[in-house]
């Protein structure tokens, strides 16, 4: 994309728990002259927003609507439960399900992970947020289940938290709107997080590269050779294999050759 195509900006949406830092490093490194914008967003509010123009492409959970947004899935959390730093829990590397059966398991309003059936015994009330459930934690009314990332967000001295095999997990996913083709940033974007090279076009065509000042400069002494040479069409003559060129351009003797000198 050259000129008026390249859009001023690109916007990307990411969801609590997922750190876009290190492709937001490498975008900048390649595409110095588009910034990219951070749209913070929820997790259940973040299709909406893709979906309304609100971002060019964003970091979210799955599932989304495959009829209206294309994702691309990009890794699979570990879900963890989080417990006081006391816990009995925090005697094992993991916890099991059988494990929490006795325990309140709290089940917060924005919760990612997609219960069939929830594990332990519920609260009186579902807390509204993640973060509320992990102040509820910490003052021991019950254990919280998240994946890992949100454990990480969330983190305090005075909790900790296990590995819970067996449970849903949650998948984080690059999304954008529906299209034929995905627009030229989000092929970008796509290439950054996949992990290509810079010089890849897997998918996308290449981008005109525009040629370098040394590159011209190249280029313009390559044409003043070709034009000052000697010969037809400004090409040097080179003499033929096996004989020097003799003096004044033309060679001795008859058809260049000198004569065997005749037996006595």
């Amino acid at each position: 994309m050259t000129g008026s195509d390249i859009p001023s900006s690109f916007r990307l949406a990411y969801v609590p728990g997922v750190t876009p830092t290190k492709w937001v490093r490498v975008w900048h490194e390649r595409l110095p002259g588009t910034p990219l914008e951070l749209v913070q967003a929820t997790a259940a509010h973040a299709p909406g927003l893709l979906a309304d123009g609100g971002a060019d492409a964003g970091l979210v959970r799955l599932p989304v609507d495959r009829d209206v947004l294309a994702a691309i899935p990009l890794y699979t959390e570990t879900t963890v439960v989080v417990v006081p730093k006391d816990h009995v829990a925090t005697a094992a590397e993991e916890v099991s399900l059988a494990e929490l059966a006795d325990e309140i398991v709290l089940h917060p309003l924005d919760d990612v992970l997609d219960w069939e059936t929830l594990p332990g015994r519920p609260a009186v009330e579902r807390p509204a947020t993640t973060a509320d459930a992990i102040e509820l934690v910490a003052a021991g009314v019950g254990v919280l289940l998240v994946p890992q990332s949100l454990a990480r967000l969330h983190h305090r001295k005075d909790l900790t938290y296990r590995p819970v095999p067996e449970t849903p997990e949650s998948r984080v996913a690059l999304s954008w709107p529906q299209a034929e083709e995905a627009p030229g940033l989000v092929e970008e974007f796509i290439g950054i997080v996949r992990g290509r090279t810079v010089n890849s076009t897997r998918g996308r065509a290449a981008t005109p590269q525009r040629p370098t000042a040394k590159a011209k400069a190249k280029e313009k002494a390559k044409g003043k050779r070709a034009g000052t040479g000697g010969g037809q069409g400004g090409a040097r003559q080179k003499p033929a294999a096996g004989r020097k060129p003799s003096p004044g351009g033309r060679a001795g003797g008859q058809s260049g050759k000198r004569g065997k000198p005749r037996g006595r």
